[in-house]
């Protein structure tokens, strides 16, 4: 029998299951994003990265990515993907090096916006300065998944003294590197048609140079902890640590760096700020004699402009998280029992 004359992988406006074969269409598709991907793509298309670890410790995380729109005002999946697996490295003290790249496809999915994707993955790891060393694309059927998912691994290596949750105590300053909630808001406010995402951007970014900065130029073990905060908001990381060091911790609500608009359309749709989720912000626990050399630091940075000290962990023994509410009470943060508002990240 002869085999069926077929078009090739970028002649197809849309991705069909075929792409995800393994024969002709899935090798064309690959060899095209592997040509966008450029020099930040080291793998050979074999089975498996070899490289080069110049350190005896590493760190090592993965992640899965999903959002609703895939592509929105100041970034998309493909860039959350890249920043939310560097950002794990980073926050550990880690020097992310490498990632792997997984796409799970649902049939129909234009391929002008797959490679759009594609192309932010390349950019962002360049700004990062990652490798993407491995991959693999996998096609589902209609209505089987929500046009695009993302899974990521990576690998950084620890050259400093790695910073751990376990090491919070008492009288400890928390920082935020910048404002919190513009990622959820934005989102938001594109799927909802709410008007705030021209004023209110997404604060995805890869935050590893920033926090190498200061890694070099304050002594680490000053830095017990840090956190990228995402899923679950400030809120999320505030009770993890909370619960780690079995200590109250208490923060200020007029610290925490907020954008206005951000403040404005939280309370219009009837949620804390604290916990919506973000792509581009730091928190750090660190010894109060650093506290403000570490947010003048974080100042001098682009991504750290709004660096703010937002509270302590206090002597008061038991994992409670209370804010200093600006009317002199003092309130309980309750930890979320499940999601306050849709998945955005």
């Amino acid at each position: 029998m002869k085999s069926q004359l077929a078009p090739t992988a970028l002649s197809a406006e849309t991705v069909v299951l075929d792409h995800g074969t393994g024969a002709r269409l899935s090798r064309e598709l690959v060899e095209k994003i592997a040509e966008i991907l450029g020099e930040t793509y080291l793998g050979m298309m074999e089975d498996s990265a070899i490289l080069e670890i110049p350190s005896q410790k590493i760190a090592f995380t993965t992640d899965s990515f999903v959002v609703t729109p895939l592509i929105f005002g100041n970034g998309d999946i493909g860039k959350i993907a890249v920043c939310g697996t560097v950002n794990d490295l980073a926050v550990s003290g880690a020097r992310p090096l490498y990632l792997t790249l997984s796409l799970i496809i649902e049939a129909g999915m234009l391929i002008s916006e797959l490679l759009t994707i594609i192309e932010s993955v390349r950019d962002t790891a360049i700004a990062a300065g990652v490798k993407i060393v491995a991959g693999d694309t996998k096609v589902v059927g209609k209505g089987e998944a929500d046009r695009l998912f993302i899974n990521t691994a990576g690998v950084g290596v620890i050259e400093k003294t790695p910073v751990s949750i376990k090491n919070v105590r008492p009288g400890q300053k928390i920082i935020l590197s910048g404002d919190i909630g513009n990622h959820s808001i934005h989102l938001l406010s594109i799927r909802e048609g709410l008007g705030f995402e021209r004023n209110i951007l997404s604060d995805c970014a890869p935050l590893n140079h920033m926090i190498r900065q200061l890694l070099n130029a304050v002594p680490v073990e000053k830095i017990a902890s840090m956190r990228d905060v995402t899923r679950g908001g400030l809120s999320a990381v505030l009770h993890e640590h909370a619960r780690a060091a079995n200590h109250e911790i208490r923060c200020v609500r007029q610290s925490l760096p907020i954008q206005p608009e951000t403040a404005m359309a939280a309370d219009m749709l009837g949620v804390d700020v604290i916990n919506l989720a973000n792509e581009g912000c730091l928190c750090l626990f660190v010894e109060s004699d650093i506290a403000e050399t570490v947010v003048k630091l974080l100042q001098a940075h682009p991504l750290g402009q709004k660096a703010a000290i937002i509270g302590e962990v206090l002597t008061t023994p038991g994992a409670q998280v209370r804010m200093l509410e600006p009317d002199g009470k003092v309130s309980t943060i309750e930890e979320l029992y499940g999601a306050e508002l849709p998945r955005l990240c």
